[in-house]
């Protein structure tokens, strides 16, 4: 190694261990907290929703601002005809008793993806994966249905064709303000096309949220180092809430769900099972952050283009 080599490396695990050390040094008791609910749903809608309750209920005790909960909370079905027949809209029976229980616990919640009849529900026969912020009034404040849906074929892993029952969403939503912090709404999926969380962060985004029901084979190899890049390209705190475990017989899911700051550290993380997991969320580490790197204030959009537009 030269010696110009070794100085380099040294300065950046130098700038690191500062960085690292700005976050210790705020008052953790007086950053938001939030929690990040690990669920294996099945197709049995009130057992999914009392696991979840339990949860929320736990991270409402624990004093979390916010808990976020998985792509699919309210049920993973055995075929794309049940999946169907399980939907409801946005104003169901399933959504009002989470706006209920966000209100009696004073939360806000992230449900992070919800099988919604849409209004062309009639004529398509189809829904929308749908991810709903609720305040801790019990309002929806924030909806965004997912844009890139996944129809894939990965070996070992089985088939998983989304569009069979489910229309891509037409939008990014912008940005919400929330107590921890503006969240980014996006979906499993959408964290492999990065052009979207740049949109977002150029938007005001300050954390960007992935809840998500990754594969066996795709969990391992891809799971934490695409929610790691995403975290590290956009300067943003990063909130995966994940489905683990068996759901029936034809479909598991990886979980190992997370949290990861912009410096690109995994600062909480689920065990095996359902359970959750608590982070802190200190937007001045993000900004002294973004202020000591300012990448994008870098970007040279006259020779490659902007990879995300800033929503209009």
């Amino acid at each position: 190694m030269t010696c110009e080599l070794r100085k380099h490396l040294t300065e950046e695990r130098g700038f690191n261990l500062i960085l690292r050390a700005m976050a210790v040094s705020s008052s953790s008791w007086e950053l938001p907290l939030v929690a990040v609910c690990q669920v294996t749903s099945t197709p049995d809608k009130e057992h999914n929703f009392i696991t979840c309750a339990e949860l929320i209920r736990e991270a409402a005790r624990l004093g979390a601002c916010l808990a976020f909960l998985p792509e699919a909370f309210d049920f993973i079905a055995r075929n794309p005809e049940e999946t169907l027949h399980l939907s409801e809209p946005l104003g169901g029976n399933l959504l009002g008793e989470y706006t209920q229980l966000a209100r009696e616990c004073g939360l806000w919640l992230s449900l992070g993806g919800f099988h919604e009849r849409g209004q062309d529900w009639e004529q398509t026969q189809k829904i929308y994966n749908c991810h709903v912020i609720l305040n801790n009034k019990g309002s929806v404040v924030a909806t965004y249905r997912k844009t890139h849906l996944c129809d894939v074929e990965i070996p070992g892993q089985g088939p998983m064709h989304e569009s069979n029952s489910t229309i891509p969403g037409p939008s990014l939503e912008s940005p919400v303000s929330t107590p921890a912090g503006k969240i980014g709404l996006a979906i499993c999926y959408d964290m492999r096309f990065p052009e979207l969380s740049l949109a977002l962060v150029q938007a005001g985004a300050e954390i960007l949220t992935y809840p998500s029901a990754f594969g066996s084979v795709t969990g391992p190899a891809h799971w934490e180092v695409l929610l790691r890049a995403r975290a590290i390209e956009s300067q943003c705190y990063v909130v995966a809430a994940a489905q683990c475990g068996r759901h029936h017989e034809k479909r598991a899911s990886y979980g190992h769900s997370m949290v990861v700051d912009p410096w690109g550290t995994v600062v909480a993380r689920c065990s095996e099972g359902p359970g959750l997991c608590l982070a802190r969320i200190d937007l001045s580490y993000l900004r002294r952050l973004r202020q000591h790197l300012p990448v994008f204030q870098h970007r040279r959009p006259e020779l490659y283009g902007h990879l995300g537009h800033p929503l209009s």
